[in-house]
């Protein structure tokens, strides 16, 4: 009985630890959330193309509002313009009749809420992908598989890269970028590794030519989200602006990138 009394009050004291703890964050005005990027996946017209948009919501909020009824046109150097069309109020806008031309610059146009965002931008080529190469023994015990992604950079030119890697078991991508300013003109590669990767899994990879801005861009972003902890001297996370803003009021600036880029995609089967 009396081993029973004490553990009673054991689990008491346990129950009465744990409080409630409600976390009242700062709420703001809801801005515009741009995600346009065009890809043109090599072997194909990459006329098919769309835009979201979004608004940004609540920290603890499980919905993300879309941004219904707006206009949005991409025009290139040439004056030529290319009408996205919203599909059934998702905030998702579409067309398939652009016309992508490697170093044509492009501009965004977007009239939301009677303010008028916009962007331009340059497409840029990609490198093919030469081969692929797996590693059965990586990470620090040797026991992780890692894969390889080789490809020549071209020499005396800047170039940068952006690369996706999806699994089928995650809906989550990694990501990563890289410049050529160490190792211009020769064979580089990019690198994935993931603890769950088994034989059988298949991994789509996606390597895409990239701006330097945009290049800024995502490192400025991988490293904020990056899971080391730094140091005391770190730079403190902040807002990361896009390329995208607002000529009616600036100050209602919005989130996101407006990229064009050549993509070269390739399935790859763990062995």
């Amino acid at each position: 009985m009396k081993k029973i009394i004490y553990l009673f009050i054991l689990c008491s004291l346990f129950y009465t630890c744990e409080d409630v703890i409600d976390v009242n964050l700062n709420e703001a005005e809801p801005r515009l959330v741009i995600e346009a990027s065009i890809d043109w996946y090599k072997n194909t017209t990459g006329n098919e193309q769309s835009i979201k948009l979004s608004l940004s919501a609540p920290f603890f909020d499980e919905i993300i509002p879309p941004a219904n009824d707006a206009l949005v046109e991409i025009i290139d150097s040439n004056g030529n313009t290319f009408s996205f069309l919203e599909e059934n109020n998702s905030g998702i806008y579409k067309t398939n009749n652009f016309t992508p031309i490697i170093d044509e610059m492009y501009t965004l146009v977007i009239n939301y809420d009677n303010e008028v965002y916009t962007a331009t931008e340059t497409l840029k080529s990609v490198v093919p992908i030469d081969y692929i190469e797996q590693n059965d023994e990586g990470g620090f015990v040797g026991d992780e598989i890692e894969v390889k992604v080789y490809f020549t950079d071209p020499a005396d030119i800047d170039n940068y890269y952006f690369f996706e890697y999806y699994t089928d078991f995650s809906d989550t991508p990694s990501l990563d970028v890289a410049e050529d300013r160490f190792i211009d003109g020769n064979q580089i590669f990019g690198f994935y590794s993931e603890e769950d990767l088994e034989p059988g899994n298949e991994l789509t990879i996606r390597h895409f030519g990239v701006s330097k801005q945009y290049y800024e861009f995502m490192f400025i972003l991988l490293q904020q989200g990056s899971d080391d902890g730094g140091g005391p001297f770190e730079t403190q996370p902040a807002t990361v602006r896009g390329n995208c803003i607002n000529i009616t009021n600036e100050d209602n600036y919005p989130f996101g990138y407006f990229r064009l880029s050549e993509v070269e995609e390739v399935i790859y089967f763990i062995e």
